[in-house]
């Protein structure tokens, strides 16, 4: 008793005692104000098993996630930052009880049978937790506003565009410089492609990510691409980027550790000791680079072993049957977000499952790993939505799209079947395609493209095709021929990629304007030819803009970038002739792309001229398209326009109606002004790009691959 009466006299004894009630004080307030996950408290002997299993792994969970929150609380913060952190954790629980059962659904399916499956749940929620306390506070507000206005990707307003920061800018600061340059076009989302930092020399264009985590340092610094992110919110232009999540490079942190006899990353990978299980995979396989090797996997001799590599032998996939693997790119993935990107494109999606005995492409479990990332973006940062790259057959792309996984996806087949057309003048097998295959579940969108960085393959269906008389592996043929400039009367200049002599397989390299006949017209000096070649990039870029969905430029195609054969020159990229349509922006185009001409039709052909008119039609095109209510959304009805050479479809919304009419022939074509009536409920039409008014008492004519938008008056 003596000592404790002189513990309690003690100046440095009571200030401890004043601490400790103290911090038991903050400890009770604090948890008095972080709320409790409502399905803790819901579970009920008649709820469904997966939820009770849900509940009660959460429960036992619970306690350390909750801590995160209850750490950070009892930091030095001001009453701003306390206040914006206890709303994050209201925002948390609030989401994990609307996400969290459907969510442990998918972990538990995919790795129950793991002896270490409850940590790595727990180790996923913490990832959660931490990943929102550092998520900045204007990008928590906008993700409240998006929690409301889901669909904001479904607006005319976005309109995409695509480039590799090095060839259009050199690096992430200039690139800030050229935010009036998107303004003026239009543009108000801005693909980059990867930027993250990779292995030296070839790198697949920039998709062997050594770290999730920096830029190239020839790009800049994270900070520095968080600041460009800033800037394009500021001006409404939304970022997006890659996540390559299928494969890592060779020399990323976690290959390295795998390489220096760390089994615990040998588990992270697809590893072997000898070919057979490597043998027992690859009866199943397809090659996916013939040209460039042969086979899925890759000695090495850092580690002794066979490496499934299903792209290049420097690109090492990982290995999601283990679950710390997922664990480990879901916090790379909540960190990009974090830097303040709006959409993430998930890179090779098809891929990320391997099972013994199949294709190892498109199984179930990979829909769930990415349903279940979906889910942990919806608790985090619900303004971030996933674009899906799924370069496969079209009943296996639309899989992936639903607002519980890929919001929106990358459109090949609507690219390939717009170039059959103008190979072919005929739009059957397109109106065939888009009769079925165009409609996406509610709230989710295509994304339209024409051209980007990689090559065109001719994803179209072979039953489609054999319904309008066509064969399909016939056809791709001929396709193949007809963009490679080898079929007679051909317009196109492309180059073949990943050519496959054994099979006859092959795919188109080229840009836009070469594949459409530009270059062929400026080598020939034929001013008749280069205003086909123009409307042809006009067609295909109004269809692309009107038809449902986010168009996207390969930006270049704006003033008409032609194919650049310097690329062989450079021996790192030789080998790849997608290298063609990647040139590097020469900014001195800009200065001559603004001034006032038009196209003589004699004589000497100006090229300033030409992408002076590309990039002006460019500029009204998308305004046009930002002021037509109509093109809002993504349903879009198919017309009959009872001439196999005319494309026609309608877009309707907000009482505006509009139809779109598309000759993709390149002689004059007739539409039936019965047929214009029908499909836009009404007599009297007005062309938006024109002004001209029609009638539908007589027949329609249109000219040369000409476009019309049709608003009823």
């Amino acid at each position: 008793m003596i000592v404790s009466n002189q513990n309690q006299s003690d100046p440095e004894n009571r200030k401890v005692t004043d601490d400790a009630q103290d911090s038991r004080s903050n400890e009770q307030a604090t948890a008095e104000q972080l709320t409790r996950p409502q399905l803790l408290d819901h579970v009920t002997a008649h709820t469904d098993e997966v939820t009770y299993h849900a509940a009660l792994t959460l429960e036992r969970t619970w306690p350390r996630v909750e801590a995160v929150f209850t750490q950070s609380l009892q930091s030095d913060l001001t009453d701003k930052d306390r206040e914006s952190l206890l709303r994050k954790s209201a925002d948390f629980v609030r989401r994990l009880d609307e996400n969290w059962a459907d969510l442990f659904a998918k972990l538990h399916g995919l790795y129950a049978t793991r002896f270490d499956f409850h940590f790595h749940v727990e180790s996923l929620l913490i990832a959660a937790a931490e990943s929102l306390i550092e998520r900045p506070e204007d990008l928590c507000e906008l993700d409240r506003q998006r929690e409301f206005n889901p669909t904001w990707y479904q607006s005319q307003d976005i309109v995409g565009g695509a480039l590799y920061v090095d060839l259009f800018s050199g690096n992430l600061n200039r690139l800030r410089e050229n935010i009036p340059y998107f303004e003026e076009l239009g543009i108000t989302y801005l693909h980059l492609m990867p930027l993250f930092a990779v292995r030296e020399g070839n790198s697949d264009g920039g998709y062997a990510i050594s770290d999730y985590r920096a830029v190239d340092p020839k790009l800049g610094t994270v900070w520095e691409l968080k600041q460009l992110a800033s800037e394009l919110r500021e001006v409404g232009i939304q970022l997006v980027l890659d996540f390559v999540f299928n494969h890592t490079s060779d020399d990323h942190d976690w290959a390295k550790q795998a390489q220096s006899g760390n089994r615990e990353f040998q588990d992270y990978y697809f590893m072997f000791p000898d070919r057979k299980m490597p043998d027992a995979y690859e009866r199943n396989l397809r090659e996916i680079f013939p040209s460039v090797r042969r086979g899925n996997f890759t000695w090495d001799d850092g580690t002794g072993n066979w490496v499934w590599t299903t792209f290049n032998s420097f690109q090492w996939d990982l290995n999601y049957q283990n679950p710390a693997v997922f664990c480990s790119m879901l916090r790379e993935m909540l960190f990009i977000a974090n830097v303040g990107i709006s959409a993430l494109r998930l890179d090779a999606v098809a891929f990320i499952w391997k099972q013994l005995g199949t294709a190892c492409e498109n199984l179930p479990q990979a829909h769930e790993i990415i349903q279940a990332y979906n889910s942990f973006v919806r608790i985090v940062a619900p303004g971030l939505i996933f674009k899906s790259e799924a370069i496969v057959h079209p009943d296996d792309v639309v899989k992936y799209i639903s607002t519980d996984e890929c919001q929106i996806s990358y459109n090949p087949t609507l690219m390939a079947l717009l170039w059959e057309s103008l190979a072919t003048k005929e739009v059957k097998l397109l109106n065939q395609a888009l009769s079925h295959r165009f409609d996406l579940p509610e709230r989710t969108s295509w994304v339209n493209y024409l051209r980007c960085h990689d090559d065109i393959g001719w994803t179209f269906d072979d039953e489609d095709a054999a319904k309008v008389g066509i064969n399909g592996y016939d056809h791709r043929q001929f396709l193949n021929r007809f963009y490679t400039g080898q079929f007679e009367g051909s317009f196109a200049r492309g180059v073949p990629f990943q050519e496959n002599a054994e099979t006859g397989d092959m795919r188109v390299s080229g840009t836009l304007a070469s594949l459409a006949g530009l270059e062929e017209a400026i080598a020939e000096s034929d001013s008749q030819k280069v205003e086909l070649s123009i409307a042809r990039i006009l067609l295909l870029q109004g269809v692309s803009m009107s038809i449902g969905g986010i168009p996207l430029l390969y930006l270049g195609e704006e003033w008409g970038m032609l194919n650049d054969y310097d690329f062989a020159k450079d021996p790192a990229k030789a080998d790849d002739s997608r290298w063609i349509h990647r040139p590097k922006m020469d900014w001195d185009l800009l200065k001559t792309i603004q001034k006032d001409c038009s196209i003589p039709q004699s004589g000497v052909i100006d090229v300033d001229c030409i992408r002076a008119q590309i990039f002006e039609s460019m500029k009204d095109l998308i305004a046009l398209r930002k002021s037509t209510s109509a093109f809002t959304g993504q349903h879009m009805d198919l017309c009959d326009t009872g001439n196999d050479h005319v494309l026609g479809f309608a877009r309707v919304n907000q009482g505006q109606r509009i139809v779109v009419l598309a000759n993709f022939s390149d002689t004059q074509q007739l539409v039936d002004g019965n047929r214009l009536r029908t499909a836009g409920m009404g007599r009297f039409f007005v062309d938006l790009f024109s002004d001209r008014e029609l009638g539908t008492s007589h027949k329609l004519t249109m000219e040369p691959y000409q476009l019309m938008w049709l608003k009823r008056i």
